[in-house]
């Protein structure tokens, strides 16, 4: 049983005298709602992603911070995008799949702040990866896909540093891959 079911949040409506009762799991998923209809306005869903069986966490927390992996674009159990950018993907299909790969960095953001998005403080830190043909230079280009992203869900605090780096290959053959470093409270 998830120990936030039985907390139960009063609010009193000012001068009305109403009360309103909610449990801390219909206030969460309020604030999901919130997140989730930014991310939709991205034209992204928001991702469903089971738990990988890897030697490694998706997330690390350290003192206020939170460290999310490299995520690539998956849909579900799927991978969206597979190819090199300038062979196989173009600039645009690159985009969409580091915005994919942005919103499962929220993803799993939100599952190690207990579904409590309003903990990030800011978005500290988002490196993009680019698997790209020698000579290929647009690679900011491509990691703009991933900041539009942050910056359209999280407002200000979406606000960040960031690098774009070229590589020759990343796994699955993925075009993009995100890592974040948020600060938390």
């Amino acid at each position: 049983m998830n120990p936030y079911t039985s907390l139960i949040i009063i609010r009193v409506h000012e001068g009305r005298g109403l009360w309103q009762y909610h449990t801390r799991n219909q206030e969460m998923e309020h604030h999901m709602s919130h997140y989730k209809d930014k991310l939709a306005a991205c034209g992204i869903d928001w991702p469903n992603l089971a738990r990988p069986d890897l030697p490694f966490s998706p997330t690390t927390k350290v003192d206020n911070f939170l460290y999310v992996s490299g995520q690539i674009p998956e849909k579900g159990s799927d991978i969206a995008y597979v190819g090199q950018v300038g062979r196989d993907i173009d600039i645009e299909t690159a985009l969409e799949s580091a915005k994919l790969c942005a919103a499962n960095v929220i993803f799993w953001a939100n599952a190690a702040l207990d579904g409590d998005l309003d903990r990030v403080v800011r978005l500290a830190k988002l490196t993009v990866f680019v698997n790209a043909v020698p000579g290929f230079t647009a690679y900011s280009q491509i990691g703009n896909g991933a900041s539009q992203v942050m910056n359209a869900v999280f407002g200000e605090r979406g606000e960040h540093a960031r690098s774009a780096i070229g590589v020759a290959g990343l796994p699955a053959n993925v075009p993009v891959e995100v890592e974040a470093v948020f600060h938390i409270r």
